[in-house]
């Protein structure tokens, strides 16, 4: 790296002389902010650059999803009905229960909305123990390297904090109402396989992998896009890469 030290003093002398009293304060930061911005990160400053960055991902990714139709109007994350009883959509639509099928797949993504926002502090918890070598190898890893991260460190717990949360919002959103409704309208078809798949198990995975697509497009966009580094140290860390 070159030295910007001895040409930076020189810059700061000679203006310093043509400045009045009350303008040397802002040309002091002004000359100190570049004299910083061209000395080597420390790993401190690196760590903290990528904590932070984690941390508005995660923020941004957790609110879009818990917003009203943060699931259910995203193609990329909006739940289906559950894909190991396709059968059973199809058999209902055709039948003319359609309707039925809709108020499902609209309750099953009301609840995982309502759930989003508990994936937040099991995240930021994840975020704060980072070490050095954890930083580095997100920094100079492939580019959903954290989200990769989230996923190994934080997936048991979020499918242990998010079950119970899911059925909640499951039970308040009557999805499991209109599931029970839908397997029993089916179940009750002549020479079908009666069917009765783990509903809660599959919203609350399907509700992680939602989070998780959203971490990864925020972590995309702070590693390609120099306007989404909203503070100078995520500037210089992301510009290390």
């Amino acid at each position: 790296m070159k030295n910007y030290t001895i040409p930076a003093l020189f810059v700061f002398s000679l203006v310093f002389a043509s400045c009045t009293s009350s303008q040397l304060g802002s040309v002091s930061q002004g000359v100190s902010e570049v004299i910083n911005a061209n000395r080597p990160l420390t790993e401190t400053e690196v760590a903290s650059g990528l904590k932070e960055a984690l941390s508005v991902g995660i923020t941004k990714g957790a609110t879009t999803a818990a917003q009203t139709d943060g699931y259910y109007k995203n193609s990329l994350i909006r739940i289906p009905f559950p894909t190991e009883v396709k059968k059973v959509e199809t058999s209902l639509r055709t039948i003319g229960m359609g309707s039925l099928v809709d108020d499902f797949v609209l309750s099953l993504n009301r609840a995982a909305e309502d759930a989003a926002t508990s994936a937040k502090p099991i995240f930021l918890s994840a975020i704060k123990q980072l070490t050095i070598k954890d930083v580095w190898g997100i920094l100079t890893g492939g580019k959903e390297a954290a989200t990769q991260y989230l996923k190994r460190t934080t997936s048991d717990q979020l499918m242990i904090a998010f079950t119970p949360k899911i059925q909640a919002s499951l039970d308040k959103t009557n999805a499991t109402k209109y599931y029970s409704d839908v397997m029993g309208s089916y179940n009750k078809l002549p020479l079908v396989q009666k069917v009765n798949p783990d509903l809660t198990g599959y919203a609350t995975q399907k509700a992680i992998d939602g989070l998780f697509v959203l971490v990864a497009q925020e972590e995309a966009n702070i590693r390609k896009n120099p306007i989404a580094r909203t503070t100078e140290l995520l500037r210089r860390v992301f510009a290390k890469q």
